[in-house]
């Protein structure tokens, strides 16, 4: 997110899909009253000085109907002003109406949702008539005015068929946003569609040989925020960014955890909206103690390794909820982070030895000189966009 500051809403943890490899939704998940949406404003009034994005989250946000956005969403743009509120939303857009697309295209809300590439990969791993469902929603969407951007999970099967989920992006025009999936805490089997870190690198250098090959006609946005942490130094989007004291999410109850990734679990609560929290009070919960504990930890263990003011140690969530709380390592995907971001340098590197010194101004490509696109143009786009 462009934005410091950055809260996840989440209406409910409750969702219509079940996906085979989820692990964020519960049954009979209570739905977020607008009384807890004044509350955050009440909150939010005096906590920070940022500018903020909400993004609402879940489970199934759309779950918690037309009326609610229509109410929600002018409280917190008219009662946050001073914090020029921006909005998103993860949905899977099963339960998009006009109604809903409506209100959330007056606040100008991006759309984030999930497709796993073609038809028969999608429904293998998400479950039979998912895909059919999110692209009524898209049409819907879409033609209400709002921007949707796809998120694709690769897991351990659909990894096997990634030329063609690539293929399948880029002739429908989307663009590629990727998650690996992770092992998950609510399943007996944890890591039957989990990405393992080797493979996720592997995937991540396919990725950016395809960003290349399709420079100009496909984005494929991790790629872009892999090369514009590299440029800048400095990381920028969730997995790859200091979030501790700028991220926060509010679960159904008004409930404060640290990430979205732990709603629902009763031992990363740190405090309560209605009862108004300083950011010291939420530093000093068991939770907020805990991911001090691990940035502690990743400047230890990671302070020798070149990518650590951009990389961070990876995701907390990633290290830390497995096992159960306890500090035991940094994200399991190191291993596919260290590799992309050593292939990116390198290639950079090489990119820079090579180049006349008038080719690297601006990164431009040296009147014809260079052919192919390289990871400086990669660079040059993705912080010209950000």
């Amino acid at each position: 997110m462009k934005n410091a500051f950055h809260i996840m809403l989440i209406p409910t943890l409750g969702c219509p899909s079940k996906c085979s490899y989820c692990w964020s939704s519960e049954e009979g998940s209570p739905v977020m009253s607008i009384e807890t949406v004044q509350e955050v404003v009440s909150w939010l009034k005096n906590l920070n000085e940022d500018r903020v994005t909400f993004t609402f989250h879940g489970g199934e946000p759309l779950l918690a109907g037309a009326d609610f956005y229509r109410n929600a969403l002018p409280l917190l743009s008219n009662g946050l002003k001073h914090l020029k509120p921006e909005f998103a939303m993860q949905t899977n857009l099963w339960k998009m109406t006009p109604e809903i697309a409506r209100a959330l295209a007056e606040y100008h809300v991006p759309i984030g949702s999930s497709i796993d590439g073609p038809e028969d990969i999608n429904d293998s791993q998400r479950g039979d008539g998912y895909f059919r469902k999110t692209m009524d929603g898209y049409r819907i969407a879409t033609e209400n005015g709002l921007t949707v951007r796809f998120i694709c999970t690769f897991t351990c099967e659909s990894v096997k068929s990634r030329e063609e989920i690539v293929d399948f992006f880029h002739k429908n025009g989307f663009v590629l946003k990727l998650h690996p999936a992770l092992p998950s805490l609510r399943s007996e089997n944890p890591k039957q569609w989990a990405l393992d870190p080797e493979t996720y690198g592997d995937l991540l250098v396919f990725l950016l040989d395809k960003s290349l090959e399709h420079f100009g006609d496909m984005e494929i946005m991790n790629i872009n925020d892999l090369c514009r942490c590299v440029f800048t130094r400095h990381g920028s989007v969730c997995t790859y960014v200091d979030c501790m004291g700028s991220t926060f999410a509010i679960g159904p109850d008004g409930s404060i955890y640290p990430c979205y990734r732990f709603v629902g679990m009763p031992e990363y609560v740190m405090g309560n909206v209605r009862d108004h929290p300083t950011p010291e009070e939420l530093a000093q919960s068991g939770p907020g103690k805990l991911m001090a504990r691990y940035k502690e930890y990743v400047d230890r263990e990671c302070g020798k390794c070149s990518h650590i003011r951009y990389c961070r140690g990876g995701c907390p969530y990633n290290a830390i909820a497995p096992t159960g709380g306890e500090i035991k390592g940094v994200d399991p995907h190191c291993i596919a982070y260290k590799r992309i971001f050593d292939e990116i340098s390198e290639r950079l590197d090489r990119e820079m030895f090579e180049s006349p010194p008038m080719e690297m101004t601006g990164f431009q490509q040296g009147h014809g000189k260079r052919k192919k696109p390289g990871v400086m143009a990669l660079m040059h786009r993705s912080v010209s966009d950000y």
